[in-house]
């Protein structure tokens, strides 16, 4: 009987040692994964492939997210902060006319950090002033987080029942009605946001206020056969299209609404491929 008990107690011993030795073997692994690789494995975990390239993710994915990615900054993904530009004392016809205008004239740079068939990780550095135009995220979850500088973000969303103007002239397109949903300057350190098929700003536009940095997080990826093409599009003030009478304005004023009519990709998107620095992704 007390040999049982030892052998017994041996059994619970080794157990809880080996209970202990994962403990501390996890417990190193997580402290040497990078952020980028914590991010891609929740990824991996969130976006579930379909038929249609990604489940929709739930609150809480969403929420564990953007608790993940608010704790990044740009060392996290091998970037540098930029410094603003400053020109102070040189006046527009200054001595640095021309370094201004050649930054003014850099383009935006696109690091590709990961993308498969259920979501996209990237990077989008920007030079002062530099624009990526409205544009829409068919069907698709976005995430943001700025990782340095500011950003100037307006966002829209489609008004439903789809309310849509036609327009005399044989080169005239059609205008679709959207309300306002984001307006605003994004400065670092600041949360993540969050865009969704039907809401949150679907359609958004990107300036740069100062040097900056955002990270994004696309699910399902843009895919042009999947018909998630990129379409860009031109805003114009409400009143333009409505006679001013306010007719499809249900909630809200005149000014958070807009007509928003599709455009071929503006030819001064200005965009170049860069190369990720940051640590490796273990697949």
């Amino acid at each position: 009987m007390l040999s049982k008990f030892h052998k017994a107690s041996d059994k619970a011993r080794r157990f809880l040692q080996n209970k202990a030795t994962l403990f501390v073997r996890n417990l190193t692994m997580t402290k040497n994964t990078s952020k980028v690789q914590a991010l891609y494995d929740l990824c991996n975990t969130t976006f579930t492939p379909s038929p249609s390239g990604a489940s929709p993710p739930s609150s809480q994915a969403i929420q564990r997210l953007c608790s993940l990615l608010d704790t990044f900054g740009p060392a996290d993904v091998g970037l540098k902060e930029e410094l603003s530009d400053d020109d102070r004392g040189h006046g527009i016809f200054g001595l640095n006319q021309l370094n201004r205008i050649a930054r003014w004239a850099q383009p935006i740079t696109y690091l590709d950090v990961y993308e498969c068939d259920s979501f996209t990780m990237c990077i989008f550095c920007f030079p002062t002033s530099a624009v990526i135009p409205l544009h829409d995220h068919p069907e698709m979850t976005v995430f943001s987080k700025v990782l340095y500088g500011s950003m100037h973000v307006k966002a829209y969303d489609w008004v439903e029942p789809a309310q849509i103007q036609e327009r005399k002239g044989p080169s005239s397109f059609p205008v679709r009605l959207a309300k306002l949903s984001v307006d605003k300057v994004l400065t670092a350190p600041c949360g993540t946001t969050v865009l969704y098929p039907k809401s949150g700003g679907n359609l958004h536009c990107f300036t740069a206020v100062t040097p900056c940095a955002i990270l994004d997080i696309l699910s399902p990826p843009y895919k042009e056969e999947a018909g998630r093409k990129c379409s860009y599009y031109h805003d114009y003030p409400y009143s333009t299209f409505s006679a001013g009478n306010g007719s499809f304005v249900r909630n809200g004023k005149e000014e958070d609404y807009a007509w928003l009519e599709q455009i071929e990709t503006p030819d001064d998107l200005y965009m170049r491929q860069g190369k990720y620095a940051g640590p490796a992704i273990q697949f």
